[in-house]
């Protein structure tokens, strides 16, 4: 069972539906209903379908989302750990692994002299469930300690959780080595403890144990989550945890060791985000971010499997299977892949993620194909992407462009763009597997072009500038924002040169210009609305919240394009930020200005880990190879940026033509392949 998407206002997913009332449970501290508890200073630790929400100090207390969940239920909601009556001092909690956290505490016993803690504890807590408690005795005497530890759950759903209506607490059984929970929809969990308890307190759920430390010595509890599960659920965790084999083990090295950091917990992140789809169990996707958005196949799943394809194209095969099974196959609107409408920002109504992923399904295929995509897979797919691109040529208006919404909706400069793109690769794809159609494609790539140029570009003094949007009613949207970057990732397959891009040389320099300004480069990435647009906000989604997304593409646009100036200065941002997030950088955070000695400001809502926050990640540290794959033609280019704002970068662990591919780049910008695929013809 998939955990349930949880839709909220004004969050990067989609329009929020009310929750009904839970009595007697106040909200999370600082929340109303219908609002997302605050997750930016708690510690994730994820293996989908399991993950756990821990504050700093370790304790869950049942407050706000705090918990261990599985498939879209809370099994744990609090648990509290007591020595003598006291509760450990904390003194750190850390992310040990992405699937597990560490909490330190110290404890003073009677009889200890001056200010130094006699007992360490120790907790170590998967997301699984599983949790270790270890106590070491550093006094020189032996110690007799008193422990309870009081659990409790409500076995809310996830929904019911963000929006501060999770349920009462539940009240507790014994059960073995442990206590149990039931709901009332016969939904249980039940918690056992290694070695057993001493006593078991149910109406209050606490277990007691009497643990004796010689002077020196440590012992460990052990306690597991179960949860009671419909017949044929995947058990939380490692048992029911796709296949690692889907991404490669990427490693990068060299002068700036913090991109080599990045990478790996970028590539750790995305494995625990990797989630079954519970009609079909072969299929796996990503997850878009936790703790919020664990539903099913989103837009940004596909996007996140695009930028991943350095590390191998079965995600991207396994993401695009998900997704053309929910592909309408009938009627007016065949090819379309469905999804929710989601905020555009203070300017625009909201957008259609449907058009966005319709859109990218044949951008994706196609690129995949260069990365190597096995021909099974091609075959399999290429009837998806054919509809897609029927539906694209059938939803451009009479201009020659496609509204987003459609048919009514604005024409959006950022739809255009994806759009430019699907029919250009979809073009390509069409040609190269002797399927009709490529060339309507190209002369509809043709027109977009051409009235883009016309429709969506502002002349003035300092060199114009492209519009966001042009309403139905005629009006322009000129506000500009970090969806520019999407005017730049179009014809990339083309060598990078923008020969077919959608935008003229003239122009794409004037948009690097522009995204290099303050007004829009915060420092720590891309603002989504520039700094002095109207309605600018630095926490907004879309109205000036960086988002790793598109700081990610402008970074690879950019690069490509021969902008390496205003490239280098987005990279060096996103991974000054990522440093300073503990190298797991989330979907979103403030675009505040950056100032000597500042941090990034988190979002309070923003997931964490998140899909396309780990491969845009991945995306931008790999645009410093420049690296350009046809695998078909038994070929692949380097083309890295000749001003290695990193120094010296090797990365190894890619994968071209479905082998271990290897780039070193010098300090110099040269580049140099050390390891590919046997018979492929080598360029730089």
């Amino acid at each position: 069972m998939v955990l349930s998407p949880v839709p909220v206002p004004g969050h990067p997913t989609e329009h929020a539906t009310g929750h009904p009332s839970a009595a007697g449970v106040p909200p999370a501290r600082g929340t109303r209903p219908g609002e997302l508890p605050p997750v930016h200073d708690a510690l994730l630790c994820v293996a989908l379908p399991a993950f756990a929400v821990s504050p700093e100090h370790g304790q869950l207390t049942g407050r706000g989302p705090e918990g261990v969940y599985a498939s879209g239920r809370r099994l744990l909601s609090r648990s509290v750990l007591r020595v003598a009556g006291r509760e450990p001092v904390p003194l750190q909690g850390r992310l040990a692994t992405t699937d597990r956290a560490v909490f330190v505490g110290a404890l003073r016993v009677p009889g200890d002299t001056g200010p130094d803690p006699g007992v360490t504890v120790e907790r170590s807590r998967s997301a699984d469930g599983t949790e270790r408690i270890t106590f070491r005795n550093a006094a020189a005497r032996p110690l007799r300690l008193p422990v309870e530890v009081a659990l409790g759950t409500d076995l809310a759903e996830l929904g019911a959780v963000a929006s501060g209506r999770p349920g009462p607490e539940l009240r507790a059984s014994v059960h073995g080595t442990g206590l149990r929970w039931t709901a009332p929809d016969g939904r249980s969990a039940a918690v056992t403890a290694d070695p057993p308890p001493a006593d078991a307190l149910a109406a209050a759920g606490v277990l007691r144990w009497e643990v004796d430390l010689a002077p020196g010595a440590a012992t460990t509890l052990h306690l597991r989550i179960h949860s009671g599960r419909t017949p044929g659920a995947a058990p939380p965790g490692g048992a029911g945890r796709p296949g690692g084999h889907l991404l490669s083990d990427v490693q990068a090295e060299g002068d700036d060791r913090r991109a080599g950091v990045l990478l790996r917990a970028c590539a750790e992140d995305l494995r625990a985000l990797l989630q079954r789809d519970p009609a079909h169990p072969a299929g796996v996707h990503l997850a878009a971010g936790v703790p919020w958005r664990c539903g099913p196949v989103t837009t940004e799943a596909l996007w996140a499997a695009r930028m991943a394809l350095p590390l191998g194209t079965r995600l991207a095969a396994t993401t695009l299977r998900a997704l053309g099974r929910t592909q309408v196959t009938g009627g007016p609107e065949s090819g379309r892949i469905p999804g929710p409408l989601r905020d555009a920002g203070p300017h625009l109504p909201p957008r259609c993620t449907g058009v966005e992923a319709t859109l990218a399904f044949p951008v994706v295929l196609a690129e995949a194909r260069r990365w190597g995509l096995p021909p099974a897979d091609l075959d399999e797919l290429l009837p998806v992407a054919e509809r897609c691109l029927g539906w694209l040529r059938r939803g451009l208006d009479a201009d020659g462009l496609l509204p987003d919404p459609a048919p009514g909706g604005p024409r959006r400069a950022e739809t255009q763009a994806h759009a430019h793109r699907a029919a250009l690769l979809g073009a390509d794809l069409l040609d190269a597997c002797g399927r009709p159609g490529g060339a309507d494609l190209h002369a509809a790539a043709r027109v977009l072009r051409e009235r883009f140029r016309s429709e969506f570009w502002l002349d003035d003094p300092g060199g114009g500038r492209p519009v966001a949007a042009r309403t139905p009613e005629g009006s322009v949207r000129p506000q500009l924002g970090g969806w520019a970057a999407h005017l730049l990732d179009t014809g990339l397959l083309d060598g990078g040169r923008h020969a077919r891009g959608l935008l003229d040389r003239t122009e794409t320099e004037q948009v690097a210009r522009l995204l290099g300004t303050p007004a829009l480069d915060s420092g720590w990435g891309l603002r989504s609305l520039g700094a002095k647009e109207p309605g600018h906000n630095p926490f907004g989604h879309r109205a000036g919240a960086v988002r790793v997304h598109e700081t990610a593409v402008a970074v690879a646009g950019l690069a490509a394009a021969g902008h390496e100036k205003e490239a280098a200065s987005l990279l060096r941002g996103l991974l000054d930020a990522a440093e300073l997030f503990g190298h797991r950088l989330p979907e979103m955070y403030a675009g505040e200005q950056r100032t000597a000695g500042a941090r990034p400001v988190p979002h309070p809502a923003a997931c964490r880990p998140a899909a396309v926050a780990a491969a845009g990640a991945v995306h931008a540290l790999t645009a410093l190879a420049g690296i350009r794959p046809d695998a078909p033609g038994r070929s692949v280019t380097v083309q890295p940026m000749a001003s290695a704002p990193l120094g010296a970068v090797r990365f190894s662990g890619l994968v071209v033509a479905g082998e271990p591919f290897a780039v070193r780049v010098s300090r110099l910008g040269l580049g140099m392949v050390e390891e590919a695929a046997e018979g492929l013809q080598l360029g730089v």
